[in-house]
């Protein structure tokens, strides 16, 4: 739709991120403007050992807010292109022919499935090994699985996920899916297929899933109610979007082989781009296609700045009280898993894996506070040796993204960890890059994050830190692996490679 009479038109791209809290929205211009951007709150649902659930209406609710609120914002002279959209990955749901949801949606961390999970692995463990990686339970093949087993899958039901289900509201009818979203449902990612002989071993029909497509394929246009709810032109044009980790490294514009992006939010994921498939025999790394050709390793771990929010409720006028008192506490001795909850994915896949303190981190908040940040440094140096040991480059730089970037002293702490340069993004937002993807052309992705994401900050390591550290990260692996939740050859292999002291 054309901006009204007189007023100058400003073409603009909407990306909307669908979180696990909530739906962001970003308008942004032909150059990376930044032109507007809303979000709303979404319920976090139910949660019962195991179990993550939440209402698929409460998406939309959230999603038509944010998205109004930007439009809204953004004014009448800024003429939206084109849209994409992400969610999280591996959280699925059944809905009925007309595309409303048929119960709850089960979320990405949701790990019922332990049963159907082993039964995966095995019917298709020719294709898994082919493409890379280990089907884990709480991906989203095993759920489908379950909910098809539980009853809840009706003839003529549709099995879906989270991004899915939204860009059919937006559109008013069922929509294809994209090999990103498509990945933990058990895609061929080679040919795009889904391996039909292999669901149907495992008592699915193929044909109740979407259409899969390459990220950017335009798969449909707003619909008519969708436009009146959001503010969105009827007839505007959807692109497939990916995954919120992938989004996230868009925003990062980590596209080009040897770049790589590290996003800390709720749970830490961290991705890179390589010419060739990287495999991991333990299950942990797994590879997204890169819309532009080659691959996009990577993985997402269950720890992250979620844990800091949980132990330590309230503003960020009190994180910044804690982090101020726990910067001179650094290195923390002893050992401290930052781990919220049971389980392990990445860099190594642990499902009995829990967290732990260790006993210099009890004294005060600011101790817990500094050895919870540190870990997650562990774990994050730890996924990039891992990475490097299968043969990817990740000499860097890594580009930081996610709500924990906002932290400059974790930011120069993580960076000291890693021992190696690092950028700060202007915008650190999964929906900016979702607003990269709706602007640009097939195979031109890299290319367009690069004129339209700018850097604002670059951290570089202090090595003398970073030497004082290491002490602590080796004390890591070391305890993981006495645990048995790390690879005890995996972890010679990672201290060797990254020049141990010992």
């Amino acid at each position: 739709m054309a901006a009204p009479s007189g007023v100058r038109e400003i073409t603009a791209y909407c990306g909307i991120d669908v979180g696990t809290q909530g739906v962001r929205a970003v308008l942004l211009g032909r150059e990376g403007t930044h032109l507007a951007s809303a979000g709303a709150a979404v319920p976090d649902g139910r949660r019962e050992g195991t179990r993550h659930e939440q209402d698929p209406a409460r998406w939309w609710t959230a999603l038509v807010t944010a998205v109004r609120s930007a439009v809204d914002q953004a004014g009448p002279g800024v003429v939206v292109e084109a849209v994409s959209l992400d969610a999280t990955s591996g959280t699925v749901l059944v809905q009925d022919a007309d595309g409303s949801a048929r119960g709850p949606a089960l979320m990405y961390d949701d790990a019922r499935a332990s049963a159907q999970a082993e039964r995966a692995r095995a019917a298709g463990a020719d294709l898994w090994d082919a493409l890379g990686y280990r089907m884990q339970e709480s991906w989203a093949l095993p759920k489908l699985m379950w909910l098809t087993e539980s009853g809840a899958v009706g003839t003529g039901d549709r099995l879906v996920h989270q991004s899915d289900h939204l860009v059919g509201r937006l559109v008013g009818t069922a929509v294809a899916t994209d090999t990103s979203h498509a990945l933990k449902s058990g895609v061929d990612l080679r040919t795009g297929e889904w391996p039909a002989d292999v669901l149907a071993e495992l008592g699915l029909d193929a044909a109740a899933l979407p259409r899969v497509v390459l990220p950017g394929t335009v798969i449909g246009a707003v619909g008519t109610e969708a436009a009146q709810a959001t503010g969105l032109s009827q007839g505007t044009p959807v692109r497939a979007g990916m995954t919120d980790g992938c989004a996230a490294q868009i925003a990062s514009r980590a596209l080009r082989p040897g770049s790589w992006s590290s996003a800390l939010g709720t749970t830490l994921t961290i991705k890179g781009s390589t010419p060739s498939l990287v495999h991991d025999r333990h299950g942990a790394v797994y590879c997204h296609r890169n819309p532009d050709g080659g691959w996009l390793p990577g993985g997402a771990s269950s720890t992250g700045a979620g844990v800091i929010a949980r132990t330590f409720p309230g503003n960020p006028e009190a994180l910044d009280a804690l982090t101020a008192q726990a910067g001179h506490l650094v290195p923390m001795p002893g050992v401290t898993y930052a781990l919220d909850g049971t389980g392990e994915r990445f860099p190594f896949v642990a499902p009995k894996a829990h967290g732990f303190l260790a006993a210099q981190a009890t004294v005060s908040q600011p101790a817990r506070f500094a050895a919870l940040c540190q870990s997650v440094a562990y774990v994050e140096r730890l996924a990039y040796d891992v990475l490097g040991v299968l043969g990817a480059d990740v000499t860097g730089p890594v580009s930081l993204s996610g709500g924990a970037a906002r932290n400059t002293w974790w930011n120069q702490l993580r960076t000291d960890v890693l021992g190696r340069t690092t950028v700060l993004p202007e915008s650190v937002q999964a929906a900016t890059g979702m607003a990269v993807l709706a602007a640009a052309e097939p195979g031109r992705l890299a290319e367009t994050a690069e004129r339209m994401v700018r850097v604002r900050e670059e951290y570089a390591p202090d090595q003398e830190r970073g030497r004082s550290l290491r002490p602590g990260y080796e004390r890591f692996l070391d305890e993981l692996t006495d645990r048995g939740w790390l690879d005890g050859d995996l972890a010679a292999r990672v201290l060797a490679d990254s020049g141990a002291t010992r």
